[in-house]
């Protein structure tokens, strides 16, 4: 595979890897009060042999629950109170625009690497 065919690969790998990370961090957003809900965290791996970025599997925040008192909800205890999920909003919305910006930057990679080997292509041609 040529240069440019292979930063091409790489940063196409990188925006798959971010697009699955920014579809678990809407989860984890849209799930914020699903009780008992555990946040998704996305990991990243190297895939040695070609350099590209690929997720691995995805794991669930051993975080503890949070305990939220209302003793007129249907999943209430005794003592009034029931497990809400562990997602921390404001750490969604900071994840969601590291992740869009990973994007957008390896976007940008692919597409200076098209602009080059087409510029490269016009110039064999003359």
């Amino acid at each position: 595979m040529s240069d440019l065919g292979m930063i091409k690969a790489l940063a196409s790998s990188g925006m798959r890897a971010q697009a699955t990370r920014l579809r678990h961090i809407s989860e984890n957003i849209a799930n914020v009060d699903t009780p008992g809900y555990h946040r998704k965290i996305v990991a990243f791996r190297n895939m040695v042999q070609d350099g590209t970025v690929a997720t691995g599997p995805v794991q669930f925040d051993q975080r503890p629950l949070k305990e939220i008192y209302d003793p007129g909800h249907p999943l209430a205890d005794g003592t009034g109170h029931y497990d809400g999920s562990n997602v921390d909003l404001m750490v969604e919305i900071a994840d969601a625009r590291e992740a869009q910006r990973s994007y957008e930057a390896n976007l940008k990679l692919f597409d200076q690497a098209r602009q080059m080997k087409s510029g490269l292509l016009d110039l064999l041609r003359r």
